[in-house]
């Protein structure tokens, strides 16, 4: 692992520093920035163990649950998304938005974020490369899952991707790739009170 902080970048406008990462009772608090061009932002995914908020510093948020409208968030608003809950969020202005933010437990996700990153990146700034993803996805679905993919796709193709990619000699660069998670690394996250607004900060035009 990199020291930190250190910057990656996907080619397709966002660009996250991780910042560090802290000691808690339910695993490390993985820590960040993050820069996202006007209309980029990933696509509706779910962290199954983890905790995750963004604090904007500068420039709109926009972000929705599954089933929820979408919002918006200003500087200075922080929006928090909890484990379990299917998401996604965008660049809703016109200039660069700029957040600090965390995840916990950190899990695996700094390295999920770091390979799909320079995947995207070797295969041109769009998707990752499709033997990438499907390795990543398949390797960490117990922590993280793209519901933008339909289901039948994670469950049934992915897996086939994945031994045809081991046939191929595909994932050398995977060697290291670290255990998969099938619990939380601490405790049980327990919900507690949230300081602000979890739901929608600005209602959607």
């Amino acid at each position: 692992m990199p020291p930190y902080p250190y910057t990656i970048d996907n080619g397709l406008g966002e660009r996250l520093t991780f910042v560090r990462r802290i000691a808690t009772p339910r695993g490390a608090r993985l820590e960040g920035k993050t820069l996202v061009a006007p209309g980029a932002g990933p696509p509706m995914h779910v962290h199954h163990f983890e905790d995750e908020a963004f604090t904007v510093a500068e420039g709109r948020l926009g972000y929705e649950r599954a089933g929820e409208p979408p919002a918006f968030a200003g500087p200075g608003e922080t929006v928090i998304f909890r484990a379990g809950e299917a998401h996604r969020f965008w660049n809703a202005g016109d200039g660069d938005l700029r957040c600090s933010g965390w995840i916990e437990p950190a899990g695996n996700v700094e390295y999920l974020l770091r390979e799909l990153f320079a995947s995207q990146k070797r295969n041109g700034g769009s998707r990752p490369d499709p033997f990438d993803a499907a390795f990543l996805a398949h390797r960490y679905r117990s922590e993280f899952s793209m519901t933008a993919i339909p289901a039948f796709v994670r469950r049934l193709v992915f897996p086939i991707v994945v031994a045809l990619g081991h046939v191929l000699g595909k994932y050398a660069a995977y060697a290291d790739a670290p255990a998969p998670l099938d619990r939380p690394a601490g405790p049980s996250p327990v919900t507690p009170p949230i300081a602000g607004p979890r739901r929608a900060v600005t209602p959607a035009a």
